[in-house]
Protein backbone atom coordinates (compact mmCIF):
# COMPACT_ATOMS: atom_id res chain seq x y z
CA UNK A 1 0.00 0.00 0.00
CA UNK A 2 3.30 2.57 0.96
CA UNK A 3 4.87 1.57 -2.64
CA UNK A 4 1.09 2.61 -4.23
CA UNK A 5 0.83 5.97 -2.38
CA UNK A 6 3.88 6.96 -3.63
CA UNK A 7 2.94 6.00 -6.91
CA UNK A 8 0.06 8.22 -6.49
CA UNK A 9 2.23 10.82 -5.54
CA UNK A 10 4.79 10.92 -7.90
CA UNK A 11 2.44 10.22 -10.98
CA UNK A 12 -0.79 11.60 -10.35
CA UNK A 13 -1.58 15.14 -11.41
CA UNK A 14 -4.49 16.68 -9.75
CA UNK A 15 -6.40 19.94 -10.47
CA UNK A 16 -8.86 22.06 -8.29
CA UNK A 17 -12.44 23.06 -9.26
CA UNK A 18 -13.25 22.32 -12.90
CA UNK A 19 -9.85 21.94 -15.21
CA UNK A 20 -9.23 23.57 -18.14
CA UNK A 21 -6.75 21.14 -20.08
CA UNK A 22 -3.72 22.82 -21.96
CA UNK A 23 -4.25 24.27 -25.43
CA UNK A 24 -6.98 25.51 -27.14
CA UNK A 25 -10.36 23.85 -27.89
CA UNK A 26 -14.33 24.27 -28.22
CA UNK A 27 -13.85 20.48 -27.03
CA UNK A 28 -15.91 19.97 -23.36
CA UNK A 29 -17.19 17.60 -20.92
CA UNK A 30 -19.58 18.40 -18.63
CA UNK A 31 -22.78 21.07 -18.70
CA UNK A 32 -22.73 24.52 -19.16
CA UNK A 33 -23.28 26.73 -15.90
CA UNK A 34 -26.22 27.03 -15.26
CA UNK A 35 -27.35 24.81 -18.11
CA UNK A 36 -30.47 22.79 -17.56
CA UNK A 37 -29.80 18.95 -16.73
CA UNK A 38 -32.81 17.67 -18.68
CA UNK A 39 -30.85 19.36 -21.68
CA UNK A 40 -27.47 17.54 -20.65
CA UNK A 41 -28.77 14.37 -20.10
CA UNK A 42 -30.04 14.92 -24.16
CA UNK A 43 -26.74 15.77 -24.58
CA UNK A 44 -25.05 13.26 -23.43
CA UNK A 45 -27.31 10.66 -24.85
CA UNK A 46 -26.96 12.00 -28.40
CA UNK A 47 -23.29 12.19 -28.11
CA UNK A 48 -23.07 8.38 -27.91
CA UNK A 49 -24.86 7.54 -31.23
CA UNK A 50 -22.75 6.57 -33.68
CA UNK A 51 -21.26 3.19 -35.68
CA UNK A 52 -17.51 4.50 -35.36
CA UNK A 53 -15.19 2.05 -34.02
CA UNK A 54 -12.71 4.65 -32.64
CA UNK A 55 -12.30 5.18 -29.17
CA UNK A 56 -13.74 8.32 -27.54
CA UNK A 57 -12.90 10.62 -24.26
CA UNK A 58 -16.33 10.42 -22.12
CA UNK A 59 -17.52 11.78 -18.82
CA UNK A 60 -19.33 9.22 -16.30
CA UNK A 61 -21.55 11.04 -14.23
CA UNK A 62 -23.15 8.80 -11.14
CA UNK A 63 -26.62 8.87 -9.61
CA UNK A 64 -24.88 9.58 -6.30
CA UNK A 65 -21.53 9.77 -4.93
CA UNK A 66 -19.21 7.05 -4.86
CA UNK A 67 -16.70 5.71 -2.24
CA UNK A 68 -13.20 5.53 -4.23
CA UNK A 69 -13.33 1.71 -3.81
CA UNK A 70 -16.12 1.78 -5.74
CA UNK A 71 -14.62 3.76 -8.78
CA UNK A 72 -13.82 0.29 -10.77
CA UNK A 73 -17.36 -1.15 -10.83
CA UNK A 74 -18.72 1.74 -11.92
CA UNK A 75 -15.82 1.89 -15.32
CA UNK A 76 -17.30 -0.60 -17.45
CA UNK A 77 -13.57 -1.68 -17.35
CA UNK A 78 -12.70 1.14 -19.49
CA UNK A 79 -9.71 2.59 -19.08
CA UNK A 80 -10.07 5.63 -16.40
CA UNK A 81 -7.84 8.57 -17.10
CA UNK A 82 -9.47 11.22 -14.90
CA UNK A 83 -11.63 10.65 -11.20
CA UNK A 84 -13.70 13.78 -10.24
CA UNK A 85 -14.06 13.99 -6.40
CA UNK A 86 -16.47 16.55 -4.19
CA UNK A 87 -17.38 17.22 -1.17
CA UNK A 88 -20.92 18.10 -0.75
CA UNK A 89 -22.09 20.25 2.34
CA UNK A 90 -25.53 22.23 2.14
CA UNK A 91 -25.34 25.39 1.40
CA UNK A 92 -21.51 25.80 1.19
CA UNK A 93 -19.16 25.89 -1.74
CA UNK A 94 -16.76 23.07 -1.58
CA UNK A 95 -13.70 22.38 -4.59
CA UNK A 96 -13.82 20.09 -7.06
CA UNK A 97 -10.95 18.28 -7.52
CA UNK A 98 -9.71 16.24 -11.02
CA UNK A 99 -7.11 14.05 -10.46
CA UNK A 100 -5.24 12.73 -13.42
CA UNK A 101 -4.61 8.77 -13.38
CA UNK A 102 -1.89 6.11 -14.65
CA UNK A 103 -3.26 3.24 -16.12
CA UNK A 104 -4.31 0.61 -13.16
CA UNK A 105 -7.28 0.58 -10.24
CA UNK A 106 -4.86 1.07 -7.35
CA UNK A 107 -4.48 4.27 -8.60
CA UNK A 108 -7.90 5.05 -9.11
CA UNK A 109 -8.79 4.08 -6.05
CA UNK A 110 -6.55 5.86 -4.04
CA UNK A 111 -7.31 9.08 -5.95
CA UNK A 112 -9.56 10.23 -3.17
CA UNK A 113 -6.45 10.97 -0.68
CA UNK A 114 -4.56 12.17 -3.84
CA UNK A 115 -7.13 14.68 -3.96
CA UNK A 116 -6.93 15.41 0.02
CA UNK A 117 -2.94 16.11 -0.98
CA UNK A 118 -3.98 18.35 -3.71
CA UNK A 119 -6.06 20.15 -1.27
CA UNK A 120 -3.75 20.57 1.49
CA UNK A 121 -1.05 21.97 -1.29
CA UNK A 122 -3.02 25.02 -2.06
CA UNK A 123 -2.11 28.50 -0.71
CA UNK A 124 -4.32 29.47 2.55
CA UNK A 125 -6.73 31.63 1.88
CA UNK A 126 -9.38 33.32 4.08
CA UNK A 127 -10.84 31.87 6.74
CA UNK A 128 -13.96 30.04 5.69
CA UNK A 129 -12.21 28.85 2.45
CA UNK A 130 -9.96 27.12 4.66
CA UNK A 131 -12.11 25.43 7.30
CA UNK A 132 -13.83 24.56 4.02
CA UNK A 133 -10.57 22.30 2.88
CA UNK A 134 -9.53 21.35 6.12
CA UNK A 135 -13.50 19.29 6.41
CA UNK A 136 -13.03 18.40 2.79
CA UNK A 137 -9.10 16.96 3.48
CA UNK A 138 -10.44 15.58 6.68
CA UNK A 139 -13.93 13.38 4.82
CA UNK A 140 -11.35 12.45 2.13
CA UNK A 141 -9.11 10.71 3.53
CA UNK A 142 -11.51 9.08 5.76
CA UNK A 143 -13.25 7.47 2.50
CA UNK A 144 -16.33 9.51 1.85
CA UNK A 145 -18.28 8.34 -0.58
CA UNK A 146 -16.93 12.10 -2.74
CA UNK A 147 -16.25 10.61 -6.47
CA UNK A 148 -19.06 12.24 -8.25
CA UNK A 149 -17.56 10.98 -12.02
CA UNK A 150 -14.82 9.61 -13.93
CA UNK A 151 -13.15 10.35 -17.60
CA UNK A 152 -12.65 7.48 -19.33
CA UNK A 153 -11.64 6.16 -22.59
CA UNK A 154 -13.77 3.64 -24.91
CA UNK A 155 -15.27 2.72 -28.12
CA UNK A 156 -19.22 3.73 -28.78
CA UNK A 157 -20.69 0.65 -27.72
CA UNK A 158 -18.58 0.25 -24.39
CA UNK A 159 -19.65 3.35 -23.90
CA UNK A 160 -23.69 2.70 -24.69
CA UNK A 161 -23.43 -0.04 -22.50
CA UNK A 162 -21.91 1.51 -19.28
CA UNK A 163 -24.30 4.12 -19.50
CA UNK A 164 -27.13 1.45 -19.30
CA UNK A 165 -25.19 0.71 -15.58
CA UNK A 166 -26.94 0.71 -12.43
CA UNK A 167 -25.58 4.08 -10.57
CA UNK A 168 -24.72 5.31 -14.07
CA UNK A 169 -26.85 8.80 -14.60
CA UNK A 170 -25.08 9.43 -18.06
CA UNK A 171 -22.14 9.81 -20.23
CA UNK A 172 -21.08 11.81 -22.69
CA UNK A 173 -18.36 11.45 -25.51
CA UNK A 174 -16.47 14.39 -27.18
CA UNK A 175 -15.48 13.38 -31.36
CA UNK A 176 -12.73 10.78 -31.72
CA UNK A 177 -10.74 13.40 -33.12
CA UNK A 178 -10.68 15.03 -29.46
CA UNK A 179 -7.35 15.72 -28.18
CA UNK A 180 -6.65 14.28 -24.92
CA UNK A 181 -4.96 17.53 -22.92
CA UNK A 182 -7.01 20.26 -24.76
CA UNK A 183 -10.98 19.78 -23.44
CA UNK A 184 -12.51 20.91 -20.29
CA UNK A 185 -14.17 18.69 -17.54
CA UNK A 186 -16.96 20.07 -15.41
CA UNK A 187 -18.81 17.53 -13.63
CA UNK A 188 -22.53 16.90 -13.43
CA UNK A 189 -23.05 16.79 -9.78
CA UNK A 190 -25.14 14.58 -8.16
CA UNK A 191 -26.73 17.45 -6.33
CA UNK A 192 -27.78 19.44 -9.45
CA UNK A 193 -31.36 18.08 -10.28
CA UNK A 194 -32.93 20.78 -12.19
CA UNK A 195 -29.65 23.46 -13.05
CA UNK A 196 -26.09 22.47 -13.55
CA UNK A 197 -25.83 25.58 -10.48
CA UNK A 198 -24.19 25.60 -7.63
CA UNK A 199 -26.62 26.46 -4.56
CA UNK A 200 -25.86 29.16 -2.24
CA UNK A 201 -22.87 29.61 0.07
CA UNK A 202 -24.10 30.77 3.19
CA UNK A 203 -24.21 27.75 5.69
CA UNK A 204 -22.21 27.10 8.70
CA UNK A 205 -19.04 24.94 7.42
CA UNK A 206 -19.05 21.76 10.10
CA UNK A 207 -16.04 21.13 12.33
CA UNK A 208 -15.58 18.13 10.25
Amino acid sequence: MAVVGFAVLILVIGTVNPPLRSGISTDRLGPERGEPVADYLAQAHDSLSGSDTDEHWALVSFTEPLTSDQIPAHSGGLRIADAIHHVSIPRVHTPIVTIQLPAGDAVAIASADSAAWQLLAQHPADERTDRVTAVSVARLRAGCACTVGLVVRGQLPQLRNLATQNGIRAVQALPADAVATSFAIVPLLPEYQDLALPGPDDGPVPDR
